[in-house]
C-alpha cells in the first residue's frame, strides 16, 4: 500500500468537510497507521549501539545498513534517509491488503489514489479492520483474500524504515527488499502493477547477486527461484483455465460447477507435480491445501511478467546502471500499450 506525502495533508481538508463517509474513515485510518511509523521509528546506528537490543537484532540491522550503503553506491538508487531508521512493530506485518473479484471474474476489485494510481487491493495497519472489510465484501458476494505485508513503500515520499516484520527473513530476502523498494523510489509508473514490479524484482535479483559477489559469497541457490517459478506457472496456468470458463457461454451454474471441478483438478495437478518434478518438496502444501478463489490468485505474475524483458535491458546496457535506468525510464514514458510490446519483443531477444 503506498501512501503519498500530500495525500496525508489533502485528508486533513477532506476530514473536515466529510468526516462520515466511509472513504475517509479509511484515509484517516492510513494516515494514523502512517504517522505511528513516523513517531515509532529510531535511526538504525542508535538501536545498534543501544546495550537493550539482543544482538542477533543488532546484526540484521548493521547488515541492512551495509545493503542500504551498497545500493546507493553500487546500484545506484536513491540516496536518502529510507531504511536508516527501524520500527520495533509487535505485530507480525505491517498491513494486510484485501483483494476481491466477482465471484465468476479474474478482474480485481480496484482502488485508486494520486500519485500511486489504481491498485487491486486495499491496505489495512489493522488485521480486523481488514477481516472486517473482506466480510463486508463477501458479503456482498465478492471471492476475497487478506494477504499479510511484512513491507511496503511510500514511493520515498516519507523516509521508509526497516521493519521488524522483516527481520524475520534471511539476508538475501531482507537485502532483497531494500533495493526492490528503493527501485520504486528511483522510477514508478501509475496504473501499471506489472511494469513496476517485475522492473523492482529484477533490481533485487541482480542487486542480491552482486551483493553476494561483493561480500565474497556464492552466487544466490537458484533451486528455490526454478521451483517457484514453475509452481507459480501452476497457478498462472489455473487463471487461464478459469478465465475461459467464465467468458464462455454456458449458465452461471455450470459456471460455479466449473470453478469448483478447476480448483480440484489444480490440487490434483500439483500432488502430481511436487511428487515428480518438485522431488518431494512440500513448501507449498500449506498454500495448496487452504481455500481457493479468485482473489486469491491475483497476485501470482505481478513481480515476474516482465524481469526477462528487464534483464534484456541490463544485458543491453552492459551491467551499467545509469544506462539501465535511463532505458527503463524511456520506457515507463511510453503508452503502456505500446509499453507492453516493447516488452514483449525484449522478452524473446536472444
Amino acid at each position: 500500500m503506498l501512501l503519498p506525502r500530500r495525500f496525508a495533508i489533502a485528508l486533513i481538508i477532506l476530514m473536515s468537510l466529510c468526516s462520515g463517509c466511509t472513504s475517509v474513515r479509511y484515509y484517516a485510518h492510513v494516515a494514523r497507521g502512517q504517522t505511528s511509523l513516523l513517531l515509532d521509528r529510531r535511526p538504525i546506528a542508535r538501536v545498534v549501539a543501544d546495550p537493550a537490543t539482543d544482538a542477533r537484532t543488532a546484526a540484521r540491522l548493521g547488515t541492512a545498513g551495509e545493503a542500504r550503503e551498497f545500493a546507493s553506491t553500487t546500484l545506484k538508487l536513491p540516496r536518502n534517509r529510507s531504511y536508516t531508521y527501524f520500527v520495533e512493530l509487535n505485530r507480525p506485518a505491517v498491513v494486510w491488503n484485501v483483494f476481491a473479484t466477482p465471484e465468476l471474474s479474474l478482474v480485481p476489485v480496484t482502488h485508486c489514489f494520486p500519485v500511486a494510481g489504481c491498485v487491486a487491493y486495499r491496505g489495512y495497519f489493522s488485521k480486523d479492520l481488514a477481516d472486517a472489510e473482506a466480510k463486508r465484501l463477501h458479503d456482498e458476494g465478492d471471492d476475497v483474500y487478506v494477504g499479510d505485508v511484512p513491507a511496503y513503500s511510500t514511493l520515498g515520499w516519507f523516509a521508509d524504515p526497516i521493519l521488524s516484520s522483516m527481520l524475520r527473513w534471511d539476508d538475501d530476502e531482507l537485502v532483497g527488499t531494500i533495493f526492490h523498494e528503493l527501485a520504486h523510489q528511483k522510477l514508478y509508473v501509475k496504473d501499471d502493477t506489472a511494469f513496476n514490479e517485475s522492473y523492482a524484482s529484477f533490481v533485487e535479483e541482480e542487486g542480491v547477486r552482486q551483493w553476494r559477489q561483493a561480500k565474497g559469497l556464492p552466487p544466490p541457490d537458484q533451486a528455490g527461484a526454478v521451483l517457484t517459478k514453475a509452481f507459480t506457472q501452476q497457478v498462472m496456468d489455473l487463471r487461464d483455465r478459469l478465465a475461459k470458463l467464465y467468458t464462455s457461454d454456458i449458465s452461471v451454474e455450470m459456471k460455479r460447477a466449473g470453478k469448483a471441478n478447476e480448483i480440484v483438478d489444480f490440487r490434483e495437478r500439483y500432488a502430481v507435480w511436487r511428487d515428480t518434478e518438485g522431488k518431494g518438496d512440500r513448501r507449498y502444501d500449506r498454500w495448496v491445501a487452504a481455500p481457493i478463489n479468485n482473489a486469491r490468485l491475483l497476485p501470482f505474475g505481478l513481480y515476474d511478467q516482465w524481469t526477462a524483458s528487464f534483464a534484456r535491458v541490463f544485458a543491453d546496457a552492459h551491467g551499467d546502471w545509469d544506462v539501465f535506468f535511463a532505458e527503463v525510464r524511456r520506457l515507463s514514458k511510453l503508452k503502456q500499450a505500446v509499453r507492453d510490446e516493447k516488452l514483449k519483443a525484449l522478452a524473446t531477444t536472444p
